[in-house]
């Protein structure tokens, strides 16, 4: 395809697939940006079809941004778990408390202000608005990047700033929610990375019994109870490869765990921060 010439019948493409193929999720039936944020953070890096349970879970839950300020970490974490990434909760929660304070409860329409939130990057930051307000902006993730550089037969190493630009030039002005959810059914169902050979600019290690992994488990430990001890936890993960205290540490270093006490200078043990 020729990028100035062709972008009319790339767009009716997108749209006849959507038609024919359109995917139901509980996210795409709400406008509120809250609940459009959380869905969006909990998509990062999780198949779709794993988040619609946790995402209605999360808003019986935490209906809106004061529910989610005022819980503690421990109860957000327990909610979250199996989705992975736990610091992404830690984020939100982050994210909770600076809306509740800087923006009224309201979380920001402008990318600009979505930003400078925790864990919202240059995708994110466009996507909150393009669902729930229809806002015309452009955004690019792993899916969309894949589908402009096999339709344009652009080369893989192409600039984010030039696809930016293509994915701009190819918006449907006043279309932007759908166009968006038309580009992510396409790319999920029908122009998969297999089928492409295009890869992700960012491929995932093996999971299991990754550092990540091992990560997880301990947090997961940690929301099911009060405090452990670093000997009860190398006891029990006496096979991981990886340094124990080192993970711990990073964990209390992101923000999701902390040291409980200290009682004439012993260590007494680990907790979910604030927990």
């Amino acid at each position: 395809m020729d990028v100035v010439t062709d972008i009319d019948l790339f767009r009716q493409k997108i749209f006849a697939y959507y038609q024919l193929h359109r995917r139901s999720f509980p996210w795409r039936e709400t406008r509120d940006r809250y609940a459009v944020m959380i869905s969006e953070i909990m998509l990062q890096q999780t198949q779709a079809e794993r988040v619609v349970q946790r995402f209605v879970m999360w808003l019986q839950y935490f209906p809106d941004v004061a529910h989610l300020a005022s819980a503690p970490l421990k109860e957000v974490l327990a909610l979250w778990s199996g989705l992975g990434y736990n610091s992404r909760a830690v984020r939100l929660h982050q994210c909770a408390s600076i809306i509740l304070d800087c923006y009224g409860g309201i979380v920001p329409s402008q990318p600009e202000l979505l930003k400078k939130l925790p864990g919202i990057g240059e995708y994110t930051c466009r996507s909150i608005p393009v669902f729930a307000d229809n806002v015309d902006l452009a955004a690019v993730d792993t899916n969309i990047r894949r589908i402009i550089i096999h339709e344009f037969n652009l080369p893989d190493d192409i600039s984010a700033c030039r696809l930016q630009e293509i994915a701009e030039a190819a918006l449907p002005h006043g279309q932007s929610r759908d166009w968006h959810n038309a580009l992510m059914d396409y790319g999920a169902l029908e122009l998969t990375s297999k089928k492409t050979g295009i890869r992700p600019l960012t491929k995932q290690s093996k999971f299991y019994g990754s550092k990540r992994w091992y990560r997880g488990q301990l947090v997961r430990e940690l929301v099911h109870a009060d405090v452990m001890f670093l000997e009860e936890l190398e006891e029990k993960y006496a096979d991981c490869p990886w340094n124990l205290s080192e993970i711990i540490s990073d964990l209390i270093h992101d923000g999701l765990i902390e040291t409980q006490a200290r009682n004439n200078g012993v260590l007494k043990g680990f907790r979910i921060k604030g927990g």
